[in-house]
């Protein structure tokens, strides 16, 4: 089992006071439809004193030689990155942690005192601390089940047996997906990939402790990805969607009194996880999350279903 902390990225700018942090930090990807990082990271920014800004940099894959060749010439943090180059990023960067490599993506990087880039990957450490400090569950010795196996499962998945999971049971609507993505994972516990609309699925449900909804089901539909009805009344359930903020899942979940959460807790758990490796300043996530409701409470932009 794995302590929250061995998640996290090796913070190499811990204990830097914010006088000495300066510099920029951009979110690349493309296309760029949503607002909510540079909400939360700029409210941080400014709350904290940090002379820096958050930027969104629409980034066609032609452009990575020549953004990272830009980031190498000095006066950057760091970077985060989002669809669709979570992987071609990669061979930008001199180096990426352990869990990034495990899980095969890399979602932020930072610039190391010697100049060098580091990738590294805060979804698994993220989703992770929304479970446990958010939702209140334990992920050690839970029985859980996962339905999706894309990229979001896989971090939710690793994070979860590297947390001490006792089981956990993948299903999506392509089995042999989630076959792969247990397969991939099987030594580090006890994961099994199934049809999501099978028996053994829905047997796992009724046997679950937590619930984890890694699909995108719900956010453009009024589908749930599975029935929380045939869950144990103790069950934690967690959304990884936050557009809408109530999806069907999440609605019908509390009309069950399941303790549920959505997706905004990880996005703004894995921002402050980001953001300490920049700034080395840690509690950030109160401040980010008042800023990000309000935002979101004001602006029509921010409830569209659009993904990034």
């Amino acid at each position: 089992m794995a302590p929250l902390m061995v998640l996290l990225p090796s913070l190499g700018m811990a204990h830097i006071s914010s006088e000495a942090v300066s510099g920029r930090v951009a979110l690349i990807g493309q296309p760029l439809k949503r607002r909510h990082s540079e909400i939360m990271h700029n409210a941080a920014f400014d709350h904290f004193g940090v002379e820096s800004r958050y930027e969104l940099r629409e980034t066609p894959v032609s452009e990575l030689p020549d953004f990272f060749a830009e980031v190498r010439q000095g006066g950057w943090l760091g970077f985060q990155v989002t669809a669709p180059h979570k992987q071609a990023v990669i061979e930008f960067v001199d180096s990426i942690t352990t869990a990034a490599e495990a899980i095969g993506a890399v979602n932020s990087g930072a610039v190391l005192p010697d100049g060098s880039l580091e990738g590294f990957n805060t979804d698994a450490a993220g989703f992770a601390a929304a479970l446990t400090e958010d939702l209140g569950a334990t992920i050690e010795s839970s029985r859980i089940v996962v339905a999706g196996a894309g990229g979001a499962a896989r971090a939710v998945v690793w994070a979860l047996l590297t947390g001490g999971a006792d089981q956990v049971v993948i299903g999506n609507r392509q089995p042999q997906r989630a076959e792969a993505l247990a397969s991939d994972f099987a030594d580090l516990g006890q994961v099994i990939g199934v049809d999501l609309q099978s028996a053994a699925f829905e047997e796992a449900l009724g046997d679950a402790d937590i619930a984890v909804n890694a699909t995108t089901v719900g956010m453009t539909t009024d589908t749930m990805a599975f029935d929380p009805g045939l869950l144990p009344g103790s069950t934690h359930v967690f959304d990884l969607v936050y557009v809408p903020m109530e999806t069907p899942l999440v609605a019908r979940a509390r009309s069950l009194d399941l303790r549920v959460r959505n997706g905004l807790d990880m996005l703004v758990r894995q921002a402050e996880i980001a953001f300490e490796r920049w700034t080395g300043i840690t509690g950030s996530a109160s401040v980010m999350r008042a800023a990000l409701e309000s935002w979101m409470a004001a602006s029509p932009e921010s409830r569209s279903s659009e993904r990034t």
